[in-house]
């Protein structure tokens, strides 16, 4: 069974930073590309990040360009979303999500397997 378990998630006042991390279990995860999505209330899931399974290959949303960074563990099965300079519209549940190796990055129906999320909340 596929378990993907997120956490970093909290309170900060804008500009502040965390790290989010997701730990994966019952999968080969040195072969999985993984990405990171968020969603926020009343709003549509949406695409954050995404890193190819060997971690050469790193994807980010325009609003995430500059300010995130994602990488991945292959050791630990561990992937990561690093987060700076945060504002309040960064305010969403993060879900950290898995794919097969080949398939899209950003889309959303490419991914088969989704933690539970962590919360991120940014003051204003």
């Amino acid at each position: 069974q596929v378990q993907l378990v997120e956490s970093g998630g909290g309170l900060v006042q804008a500009g502040g930073s965390l790290r989010l991390s997701c730990v994966a279990s019952g999968l080969t995860f040195s072969s999985r590309a993984m990405g990171w999505f968020r969603q926020a209330p009343g709003k549509e899931r949406e695409f954050v990040a995404a890193l190819s399974w060997s971690g050469a290959s790193a994807f980010y949303a325009d609003f995430g360009k500059g300010r995130f960074t994602i990488s991945r563990d292959n050791a630990k099965n561990t992937v990561n979303l690093q987060m700076y300079s945060l504002e309040p519209e960064d305010t969403a549940v993060y879900y950290c999500a898995a794919r097969p190796r080949y398939s899209s990055a950003v889309q959303i129906g490419a991914y088969d397997s989704w933690g539970q999320g962590t919360q991120v909340t940014v003051s204003s």
